[in-house]
């Protein structure tokens, strides 16, 4: 069974819209196999050349002069291609990031971002889904998983890939049983035992940590303080 490995990745910019000629200043990848972070990490400065907007450098604190010893995202473009080859990105509202993407790419004669990789998933648009009519910027979604961010005093791409790589696999905790299934081959289980029956289901038992059992029991209690009644999965026989 091939690994699964999905790239979570951040983008910060010299201001907010791509079609005004902002660039990408710097951008962080965090590397997913198999569900588990695998500890390798993507993460560069680039130099803009141009001003970098007073708002945006209040956001993420990078000034034109501390990026222009930077180098260009023509220059590194390969390395970040190839960190991303094959695997699906995960990204928070991944319009922005992929508009960027794009014209970084069409500036050094490359196709669009999403020919370099295997797929992209939006955290944003599937977090909407999840919590329809909720505040769902990364901020909300790491107070309401429980991923602590206090050490966050400014925007950073790294950084924010990190936190979203943990917000991710808590959005989708339970998961993992479901892709084993996927990936089981066709016709696995059907074959006869050299005895002529049947062999029994292998089951495999998935047992919960400390902490994704923390964080099953704080996401009970929100479904249960938007329903204003107890969640069915606190009951014996799963009735209200």
């Amino acid at each position: 069974m091939s690994a699964l490995r999905q790239v979570v990745l951040d983008t910060e910019t010299t201001g907010l819209y791509v079609h005004d000629g902002h660039r990408i200043v710097e951008i962080g990848c965090v590397e997913i196999v198999n569900r588990r972070l695998s500890g390798r990490t993507l993460h560069q400065y680039l130099n803009p050349e141009r001003d970098v907007e007073a708002r945006a450098q209040e956001i993420h604190g990078l000034s034109r002069e501390r990026l222009e010893s930077e180098p260009r995202f023509a220059d590194v473009a390969d390395r970040i291609l190839a960190f991303v080859a094959d695997a699906e990105v995960v990204i928070h509202n991944a319009p922005f990031d992929l508009g960027f993407l794009d014209s970084e790419l069409a500036r050094a004669g490359r196709g669009p971002f999403r020919d370099a990789c295997a797929g992209v998933l939006d955290t944003l648009a599937f977090a909407r889904e999840l919590h329809p009519g909720k505040r769902n910027s990364l901020d909300m979604l790491c107070e309401r998983y429980g991923v602590s961010n206090a050490h966050r005093k400014l925007h950073g791409a790294l950084l924010d890939a990190e936190l979203l790589a943990d917000v991710y696999l808590a959005m989708t905790r339970g998961q993992e049983s479901l892709e084993m299934i996927a990936a089981q081959p066709a016709g696995a289980g059907d074959a006869p035992g050299a005895s002529g029956g049947w062999p029994p289901a292998r089951q495999l038992r998935i047992t919960a940590s400390p902490d994704e059992l923390a964080a099953h029991e704080r996401l009970l209690s929100e479904i249960e303080r938007e329903a204003r009644e107890p969640s069915v999965w606190r009951t014996p026989d799963g009735s209200k």
